[in-house]
């Protein structure tokens, strides 16, 4: 009885894990979905994708187990964060296509926002910054621009939420309109010192708050998986973003514990305990998890384009077939050939935050190949950690003690890349042994919750390393690259 199904719902598929009593992963269930690119710059899904994804994967995932589902105990949620969803609360159909958080149409509005002298306000609220990335502004354009959706949803008729609300709707047959803290802060809507929704920013924004879902802690009572989808109803007992469970998954329980995660784009969170640190170095100050009514805050930088570089690679210059063509392609790269590549697709993310900046790549030469490239893009990934890594350093004073990062995501699979990662941070990289923490994270949140998975503390010892990687570059060469890399991203920045 002590199994655990975790939903993962992510940016390019949805996958369920089925974990056992012993926190180790039984049976793992994916499906990917399709991308909709409307427009230059604009992201979205078709929600009913999402659901009937996540729907397939979780009765897979059971099945693959070869466990019924009365040895399920509980579902935990965990979903790609800031993705917006309006939904008729009567037909519980989607007014529009979901909005992904990677979308960057609302730039104009977040400039005039800017330049009206908001941003102080929406920073001091939400510990965020003025930036299409979050969910507010999508919701303020789904009002503005489909017919009749601004008038519904002051009339009560449509629901707002992240997806983790979605999913829960579906789950529950509409029974449940919640989402937890960490889904609320990333919002730019929810008010993370006083922890309600911010209603001078809903206001600010046009958003009737009925539209909002009821916030709860990370580890609650979020109603009953129904039971025509699984044979009996299942308790849903936990829910987080997926960065914060994967801080979550980690253990990174003790302030100062840092971990990044690589997925579609890579998140770093630094746990700052019950402080709340306001960043100098336009760092975002968010909630790393409410457990009992208790906050813990975190600082995270957010790097829109990680393992979207390799699926470029893959899909848009069609030099790889797999992922793991990479670390032989990087390998076998001309090492006289120090080619830098800025994957600003959608944007540049913490600590520059130009939504309208655009990828480049430096130093090309004749002899420049699919192995340049390859090892030029995962190298991205380290320079762009860097950048993080310094911006948090400089931001907390605790943040030297910091002196190991914890990796996790679909990239940490990559020994090139994360060898790569500890030589330009110049500091331990720690690989556990577990890499589904953001899956892991969600289904600690309801095996504890569920009584049937240890707490804290027991959950923290059994975390386990399985390889660490230790910087092997000269100081000097470090520093010559990371100098290369950030007038690269000075000129990427200048051209937009």
């Amino acid at each position: 009885m002590g199994h655990i199904l975790a939903i993962d719902q992510g940016t390019t598929s949805s996958r369920a894990i089925v974990f056992g009593p012993d926190q180790q992963v039984v049976a793992v269930a994916q499906e990917e979905f399709p991308q909709h690119y409307p427009a230059p710059g604009w992201v979205e899904h078709d929600a009913g994708d999402l659901w009937t994804s996540t729907a397939a994967t979780c009765r897979a995932a059971i099945e693959r187990a070869g466990l019924r589902t009365a040895d399920i105990a509980a579902i935990g949620i965990t979903n790609q964060r800031e993705t917006t969803v309006v939904w008729d609360k009567a037909t519980g159909r989607p007014v529009h296509n979901a909005i992904v958080w990677q979308d960057r149409r609302t730039a104009p509005l977040c400039e005039r926002l800017r330049e009206a002298g908001h941003e102080a306000l929406v920073t001091e609220v939400t510990g965020l910054l003025l930036d299409p990335y979050f969910s507010a502004t999508k919701l303020a354009w789904i009002l503005e621009n489909v017919d009749g959706a601004r008038a519904r949803a002051e009339a009560g008729e449509l629901l707002f939420g992240t997806v983790d609300s979605w999913i829960l709707w579906q789950l529950t047959g509409g029974a449940v309109h919640v989402t937890d803290a960490t889904n609320a802060c990333r919002t730019m809507l929810y008010d993370i010192s006083k922890g309600r929704w911010s209603s001078r920013i809903c206001e600010l924004l046009g958003v009737p708050m009925a539209m909002l879902p009821e916030v709860r802690d990370c580890a609650s009572d979020f109603g009953m998986a129904r039971a025509d989808l699984f044979g009996r109803e299942i308790p849903i007992l936990g829910i987080a973003g997926d960065q914060q469970a994967a801080t979550i998954g980690q253990a990174c329980f003790a302030p100062g514990m840092l971990k990044s995660t690589y997925g579609t784009g890579c998140f770093a969170l630094l746990n700052t305990g019950a402080e709340r640190v306001a960043s100098r170095n336009r760092l975002l100050t968010t909630i790393a998890y409410r457990l009992d009514g208790e906050v813990t805050y975190a600082l995270e930088g957010s790097i829109f384009i990680a393992g979207a570089v390799v699926q470029w690679l893959r899909d848009g210059l069609k030099i790889i077939r797999a992922a793991p063509e990479t670390q032989p392609l990087a390998e076998a790269a001309d090492p006289a050939q120090e080619l830098i590549l800025v994957p600003a697709f959608t944007g540049l993310g913490a600590p520059y935050w130009k939504p309208e900046a655009r990828g480049a790549v430096f130093g090309l030469t004749r002899n420049a190949g699919p192995a340049e490239l390859a090892r030029a893009a995962l190298e991205s990934v380290g320079f762009q950690t860097r950048d993080l890594w310094e911006a948090m350093r400089a931001d907390w004073q605790d943040a030297g003690e910091a002196q190991v990062l914890r990796v996790d995501g679909g990239m940490s699979a990559s020994d090139w890349a994360m060898q790569f990662l500890s030589d330009i941070l110049g500091a331990p990289v720690d690989r556990p042994e577990v890499l589904e923490t953001t899956a892991l994270g969600a289904a600690w949140l309801a095996g504890s919750r569920a009584g049937v998975w240890p707490g804290m503390e027991a959950f923290a010892r059994g975390w386990a390393v399985e390889r660490r990687f230790e910087p092997q570059m000269g100081a000097d060469t470090r520093a010559r690259r990371y100098a290369a890399w950030q007038r690269a991203v000075q000129a990427t920045i200048a051209a937009a």
